[in-house]
């Protein structure tokens, strides 16, 4: 073991001391859940099945639903085995819960301690432990392989940038890495980092997010919003940032002068943004309704989709979607949600984080590139076309899951 790990190993004893105020300090904020935050000192608060448990680990929202295709080809390869997720964000949990595949249950990772770690591996007893993207946790790594549960490390992805942020703790990774008996990469830059950081045979095999399954939605908050959307011309701006609404915005003023039957929907990132929201469209003229308050779209021009967890439900209903972070430092979103419900995907020109996914559908028509000057044009287009090679694509990300999930089983016991 290197001397970096031992030392953090050592450190994360002392966890305890301090995690369950910071754990209810968190709670008073809002920022856990008030219901399941001791799951985080390693107490389950559900019952672990009678069967065999895979247990699959991501940080964020994103991360966590791309793992529902995968799961989705193990659960049908192997009926009898079910499924754990765990997450550390709060907003996982949530998005995760209407989301959940067959068989599948969630709970928070505990902090990084050995005494949490212990309580949450002698419940859950997982016979294999699968990794998603590059949020590794010492600690629950090391607990895992020294409890001779197979580890295996899906969809990584590792720009150069976030090689240089952890090369410094080099020994730290290679020994976390070198306990992983698979590991699978997005492109073959994150391949080549993390081989540089000691992994032994990185595959390439592309995101998962491409494969994900649809987003569910509520059926009587679909019908819901399509008799709201009757009679109205709705686009959508999805994940949205300041600079993706102002942008927005100018388009939805010059379609709305032209055309009143035009609506802009907006689904900010962070819901807690609308009133801001509101105000700049109102300061361009624009009128608003505001999901949250109750308030249908009626004839306003702009409709503030302020409720979380309901891009499947959005997707569904609007033909045509601009990404949110493509126009700013965020870089972007996920392009394969709205693709997988039919939506016609837009986009700016900043998609550092799904680089390699917006190349793929750009080159093949599946998507659009757009900037200020254009997207007015763009969104009077038809995008008949664009659909149809999305669809294709998306299929044959689905069918390209199979031989990991098989790769992955052969790992178990």
């Amino acid at each position: 073991m290197s001397l970096q790990l031992a030392a953090y190993l050592a450190a994360s004893r002392l966890l305890p001391l301090i995690a369950p105020k910071l754990l209810t300090r968190r709670l008073a904020k809002g920022k856990e859940d008030g219901a399941r935050w001791r799951e985080k000192l390693g107490e389950p608060t559900l019952p672990r099945p009678d069967a065999p448990v895979i247990w699959l680990h991501a940080v964020g929202v994103g991360e966590v639903l791309a793992l529902r295709g995968l799961i989705v080809q193990l659960a049908d390869l192997r009926p009898d085995v079910e499924f754990l997720v765990t997450s550390t964000a709060r907003s996982s949990a949530e998005v995760m819960g209407g989301q959940l595949p067959r068989r599948t249950r969630h709970q928070f990772l505990p902090v990084d301690a050995p005494q949490y770690l212990a309580k949450f591996l002698d419940h859950w007893k997982p016979c294999l432990s699968i990794w998603a993207e590059q949020d590794l946790w010492p600690g629950a790594v090391v607990a895992a392989d020294r409890a001779g549960i197979p580890l295996a490390m899906v969809n990584a992805r590792m720009n150069d940038a976030a090689f240089t942020r952890r090369e410094k703790a080099k020994s730290l990774y290679g020994n976390l890495l070198k306990r992983f008996r698979l590991i699978t990469a997005q492109d073959a830059i994150t391949a080549a980092n993390l081989k540089k950081l000691g992994a032994r045979e990185v595959e390439v095999t592309g995101s998962l997010k491409s494969a994900a399954p649809p987003l569910a939605a509520d059926k009587t908050a679909l019908e819901t919003a399509r008799l709201a959307l009757e009679g109205r011309s709705p686009w959508l701006l999805a994940s949205s940032h300041e600079t993706d609404e102002a942008l927005a915005l100018k388009a939805q003023a010059q379609l709305f002068a032209e055309d009143p039957s035009r609506l802009l929907v907006i689904a900010p990132r962070d819901p807690h943004r609308a009133g801001e929201i509101s105000a700049a469209a109102r300061a361009m003229g624009l009128t608003v309704a505001q999901r949250s308050k109750g308030e249908g779209p009626g004839q306003a021009a702009v409709w503030i989709a302020d409720t979380f967890g309901e891009l499947g439900l959005w997707y569904r209903l609007i033909p045509v979607a601009l990404i949110g972070g493509t126009f700013c430092k965020i870089e972007g979103h996920n392009p394969w949600e709205p693709l997988a419900l039919g939506a016609a995907v837009l986009h700016g020109p900043r998609t550092a984080n799904f680089a390699a996914d917006f190349a793929q559908l750009d080159v093949s028509g599946a998507a659009l590139p757009v900037t200020e000057e254009n997207l007015v044009a763009a969104l009077r287009a038809d995008h008949t076309a664009q659909r149809s090679r999305a669809s294709q694509i998306v299929h044959a990300a689905r069918g390209s899951l199979r031989p990991l999930a098989r790769d992955l089983l052969d790992l178990v016991k």
